[in-house]
């Protein structure tokens, strides 16, 4: 049986976004995974783009509010930020809670140079912890 797997950030835009991109890779037919927030901001362009640089498409992901998963009975959430850890409503679960708060590089300023930098080094981040989790967790 597939192992329900739920990322949190605050707007579903950037880390949550990766997360689930490189989670469903890593765990492939093991794990069905969803990505939420507490609001929804829209996928990020960059996170699309920096995961495209990686081989991984989430084009067609779209950023989804948690409470739209309420009847899911997930078996594991992982939380990707320290807002979405304090913010998330409870649900009624069984699931292990997991927590890593990755820096968000949509706050990040300066040049494009900069920019495309701080995406990668957080997807990056976020690759290992993915690949770690699965490994340790399916």
């Amino acid at each position: 049986m597939k192992k329900k797997i739920l990322v949190l950030c605050t707007g579903n835009s950037c880390r949550s976004q990766i997360a689930h991109g490189y989670l469903q890779y890593f765990a492939g037919d093991k794990a069905e995974v969803y990505s939420a927030g507490v609001e929804t901001h829209g996928v990020n362009p960059k996170a699309i783009s920096t995961m495209k640089e990686d081989g991984i498409d989430i084009s067609t992901h779209t950023s989804n509010n948690v409470l739209e998963y309420q009847g899911i009975d997930f078996d594991f959430v992982i939380t990707v930020c320290d807002n979405a850890k304090e913010r998330c409503p409870y649900f009624p679960s069984n699931a292990m809670k997991f927590h890593y708060n990755f820096p968000d590089p949509a706050k990040v300023t300066g040049s494009e140079e900069q920019i495309n930098y701080a995406f990668a080094n957080v997807r990056d981040e976020i690759k290992e912890y993915c690949y770690d989790f699965i490994q340790s967790h399916l």
